[in-house]
């Protein structure tokens, strides 16, 4: 008796773990292996031959591999369904071994060291069908990193679209097909040549655009992540920097992933961001309501990448309370006085004996909301006046010399003391104890306006996430993100003409933005989002798009992008199987596959025609996913090596394009 039946005949007397009807209940059986449940062990180790098997011993003592009895019993071939007694039956399955993916899986991680051949389906689309993606051992990958053809170029700008004749390296590029692939033939190209990558990721919530419906959820996440940043990093120039945003519910492992790849001596910072308020659906959950995301931002090489200081916008802060009225004369003769003052003086408020003298006079004028409209003039006059505006503080880490001059102030009262920072170039004026820190340090222009500021920190709070649904003229119903927010990551490690790089690109934001930014850019998206995709909003970027930070940028429309596809093949089936609607139509396209598609080695076409009767038992879903499993995934598109095998009907046009994109 093999292993399998002995294994299902023992587990046939335990009356807890069969149903009415006889059959075993497998989520029992697991449930009590984890219990390490002394019945089923007992059960176990009065049969020789499972002994041998899921028991090791130790130091005389006998010990229950409990990992290796699980696997076995979680494995469909222990309790196969029609659809596994179907694989069997045709040949596509590798039946060495008991379990197929003991090469590849780590307890930790199933898979990691495998190709996922990813898709999603639309973002907007919830079903339950099998989601179809697959993991392709390493033995199984021959020519699936190579560069692929592309095809269906067209040239946009303001008059439309056009037929595309040259290639320029200044070129914004927007590219439909499979990101991983994409990525790849990328490589080819642009090797250490972009400068920053903004990915927003798929979150892996259960609600989102990558619902894998197996046992490895999570696992398979992370193997779609590994593989893509990967060969991200590849593309990222010396002096590159990486942003990829998420959510609470992969944050972690995320971080120790990117350690992983980027080097955790190239971590920069985890950033938080603030994308909603607590109120409606949201306070309803327990605990503390979620409205954060975050963002890891590491670099190519840390030694390598020049950093640059971000501001972002503040209120005026009352602390700047003085000001040199007569800044321009030498600091000796500089004269004080509170700012409090010059604002009343300058708006008819008499000046009283006592600071609350001078207030009461100004409520007496201002009326109730006077504290508000003195904060305003305050605030304005320190803007307009920032030059001599300042504030008495404490120095950080005040130096020997420095500490001896602020003693001496504290003596020598209201006298303007000047310690000179000879190494910086730098001026310190010293008064009571304190140095005078003048507001025009504080001042920027941000976004074309002149405003306080603060130097920008980990914690991002200030980004406003209401009306993003309307900009660009595009819509996504979950996970479109503010431009902004991609402003402001393309202004911190960017400068113009720099190349930036979105390959989850969704409704278009971060080429949107670069476009506007002047920076060149690359796009990667699979999906169609008809009315809602980036192409759409790309064109309304050209034709001067007023949303967003147009405003703050003096957008005023202009450029052009060229859109290409990666040439399907083997992918031309796997659509028309999703797409298909009865059996019969599966039965055509699979008459189809044999005479034009590239079918997996595990394949075997006499055996699948002999056992047709068995394959219309399937459910749809299940025939689906079997034909799509036949197809040999290294073919998914027309590899670059082959442009000019005459089964693939590559035009002539398309050739030279391609000649000219690689450079060959």
């Amino acid at each position: 008796m093999d292993l399998l039946a002995k294994v299902r005949e023992t587990l046939q007397k335990d009356k807890r773990i069969t149903s009415e009807d006889g059959e075993l209940l497998k989520s029992k059986i697991i449930e009590l292996a984890f219990k390490l449940d002394k019945d089923l062990i007992s059960m176990l180790l009065k049969e020789e031959e499972l002994k041998k098997h899921f028991f090791t011993e130790v130091d005389s003592v006998t010990v229950f591999d409990q990992s290796k009895f699980i696997k076995f019993v979680d494995n469909k071939e222990f309790l196969p369904d029609s659809y596994t007694i179907f694989k069997n039956k045709v040949g596509l399955t590798v039946k060495d071994r008991y379990l197929e993916e003991n090469k590849e899986v780590v307890l930790s991680w199933p898979y990691k060291d495998c190709i996922l051949e990813g898709e999603m389906e639309k973002e907007n689309e919830k079903r339950d069908e099998i989601f179809f993606n697959e993991i392709l051992a390493p033995d199984e990958i021959d020519r699936l990193k190579e560069p692929k053809v592309f095809a269906n170029f067209k040239r946009v700008d303001k008059n439309g679209e056009h037929r595309v004749t040259e290639i320029e390296p200044s070129d914004n590029i927007l590219i439909r097909g499979n990101n991983l692939l994409a990525l790849y033939s990328l490589k080819k190209k642009f090797l250490g040549q972009i400068k920053m990558i903004y990915i927003d990721v798929p979150y892996n919530t259960g609600g989102d655009s990558f619902r894998y419906n197996d046992r490895f959820n999570h696992s398979t996440w992370l193997t779609f992540m590994r593989n893509r940043l990967e060969v991200a990093r590849d593309l990222l120039s010396k002096d590159g920097a990486i942003f990829v945003q998420i959510d609470l519910h992969e944050i972690g492992y995320l971080n120790v992933l990117m350690d992983e790849i980027f080097g955790r001596e190239n971590r920069v910072q985890l950033i938080s961001v603030k994308t909603a308020s607590p109120a409606g659906f949201k306070t309803i959950n327990p605990g503390p309501v979620d409205v954060t995301e975050y963002i890891l931002f590491y670099t190519k090489n840390k030694k390598e990448f020049r950093f640059k200081k971000g501001y972002v916008p503040i209120v005026y802060d009352e602390n700047y309370d003085i000001v040199i009225e007569n800044i321009k004369d030498e600091p000796r003769k500089w004269k004080l006085r509170s700012i409090v003052e010059v604002i009343y003086e300058k708006n008819g408020i008499r000046i009283g004996k006592t600071i609350r003298q001078s207030n009461k006079n100004a409520e007496e004028k201002w009326g109730p909301y006077w504290k508000e409209i003195r904060y305003n003039l305050l605030a304005q006059y320190a803007l307009e006046n920032c030059e001599n505006v300042v504030s008495i503080r404490d120095p950080h880490k005040p130096t020997g010399k420095l500490r001896e001059l602020l003693d001496k102030s504290k003596q020598e009262r209201n006298k303007i003391f000047v310690y000179d920072k000879k190494d910086e170039n730098e001026k310190i004026y010293v008064i009571n104890g304190g140095a005078l820190s003048f507001y025009s340090n504080k001042v920027r222009v941000i976004d074309g306006k002149r405003t306080a500021t603060e130097l920008l920190t980990d914690l991002w709070t200030d980004i406003s996430w209401d009306g993003i649904a309307k900009e660009g003229g595009v819509k996504l119903k979950n996970g479109k993100k503010p431009e902004k927010l991609l402003q402001r990551i393309i202004e911190i490690s960017t400068e113009e003409k720099d190349r930036v790089l979105d390959y989850h690109l969704g409704s278009g934001t971060t080429c949107a933005v670069a476009h506007k930014m002047n920076r060149q850019y690359i796009g990667v998206e699979q999906l169609d989002y008809e009315e809602n995709d980036s192409i759409v909003r790309l064109k309304n970027v050209i034709n001067g798009d007023q949303s967003g930070i147009s405003k703050a940028v003096n957008w005023q429309g202009g450029g052009e992008f060229v859109y290409c596809e990666l040439m399907k093949w083997n992918e031309k089936y796997m659509d028309e199987i999703r797409k298909a609607k009865t059996s019969e139509r599966l039965i055509d396209i699979w008459n189809k596959m044999k005479e034009k598609a590239f079918l997996s080695y595990k394949v075997d076409i006499e055996a699948f025609d002999k056992n047709a009767k068995k394959f219309e038992q399937l459910g749809m879903e299940n025939k689906k996913r079997f034909l799509i499993e036949c197809l040999d995934k290294n073919h998914l598109y027309v590899n670059l090596s082959e442009i000019d095998d005459e089964d693939y009907s590559v035009s002539r046009e398309d050739k030279d394009l391609n000649k000219k994109f690689y450079g060959g």
